[in-house]
């Protein structure tokens, strides 16, 4: 699925060229494409060689500015925006759309990145009928998923202007992670966070919500989700846990947390709760783990837990963790555990 569609403005997103000072106009079907994929989750931005200050003007003008994720309007290559952005969003540029009327703005930053999806802007009145931008489902946190990145970038300029260490600013967030055996109204979301986490997955295995359910209702296995607050808001679900059970062993089948919350240093945290947890039962903790393109960081966060390789098939690993150092939670945020 794509996560972000990049419009371009002039003869795109609205007909006319800004500089040329024409008359511009935005159709209602292209309002009503931004509002219906932004109420499915998908991201969007602009990439356009414009007068920044002029465009930006014009979208608030047609009531559209709050629609778009750090607007990259300037006279750099639209390959550089993209650039950009990936940096700014934290996704993959797979998962990028982009749409221009120009032929040469298209290859130009399929040259560049070969992974993004480049768009004639003659289908944009399309855009809502592709598949990877019609998900099955569209869950809360989809939905308010513009939402939670504005919430992040007021969280970041506060960061930039808080004086004091990194340490101070997370205690000041009063962050508030919940972890809580997941219920039938969290399937969906649990589903989705399977199909888009790439960087913290243990695994990159998908799970559909029928499979999740079934787990759910199995006595063989805890299914685990967590939630992320903090004083601008709710981070909504954001982590999930797979847990075998048998005898005196669990495994950690599947571990994964949204790459939102890395620099929120909640990261590690499902992982300790995990670990606390075998060690009060007395029972074995070992986790799979595979090796992808995208999870040197969930690789990291095994290691630095103090999981260690028993077995290893190619890219698929068996950790366990001896259970002989057990951290407690970062000071920073405060755990609640509904078990």
């Amino acid at each position: 699925m794509a996560k972000c569609v990049v419009w371009d403005l002039d003869d795109t997103l609205w007909r006319g060229t800004l500089s040329a000072g024409d008359d511009i106009v935005v159709e209602p079907q292209i309002i009503e494409t931004v509002k219906t994929l932004d109420e499915r989750g998908i991201l969007q931005s602009i990439a356009s060689k414009n007068n920044h200050d002029d465009a930006m003007r014009k979208l608030e003008e047609f009531g559209m500015a709050e629609y778009f994720l750090h607007p990259q309007i300037n006279w750099n290559s639209k390959s550089s925006s993209l650039t950009a952005l990936q940096a700014k969003l934290n996704i993959g540029l797979d998962t990028f759309v982009f749409i221009d009327d120009q032929e040469f703005e298209r290859d130009e930053v399929t040259f560049v990145h070969p992974d993004v999806e480049t768009i004639d802007a003659a289908d944009r009145f399309l855009l809502t009928t592709l598949p990877r931008l019609s998900p099955a489902h569209v869950t809360e946190d989809a939905r308010r998923r513009r939402l939670a990145y504005q919430e992040a970038e007021r969280r970041d300029r506060s960061e930039l202007e808080f004086q004091g260490p990194h340490d101070e600013f997370l205690r000041s967030l009063g962050m508030v992670l919940t972890i809580s055996r997941a219920g039938g109204d969290d399937l969906l979301r649990l589903e989705e966070l399977t199909h888009r986490t790439s960087q913290l997955n243990s695994t990159g295995i998908h799970y559909s919500y029928d499979e999740l359910e079934k787990l759910l209702d199995d006595p063989g296995h805890d299914l685990w989700v967590c939630e992320l607050r903090d004083r601008y808001g709710s981070y909504g679900k954001i982590g999930m846990a797979l847990v075998e059970k048998s005898g005196g062993q669990w495994t950690i089948a599947l571990l994964l947390m949204s790459c939102r919350t890395v620099s929120k240093g909640v990261g590690t945290v499902l992982l300790q709760f995990l670990i606390q947890r075998a060690e009060a039962h007395g029972t074995r903790l070992l986790a799979r783990f595979r090796r992808t393109d995208r999870n040197r960081q969930m690789l990291l966060t095994y290691q630095l837990a103090n999981f260690h390789v028993v077995s290893r098939d190619g890219a698929d690993h068996l950790f366990e963790n001896d259970l002989s150092i057990v951290r407690a939670y970062p000071d920073h945020v405060k755990v609640n555990v509904d078990a």
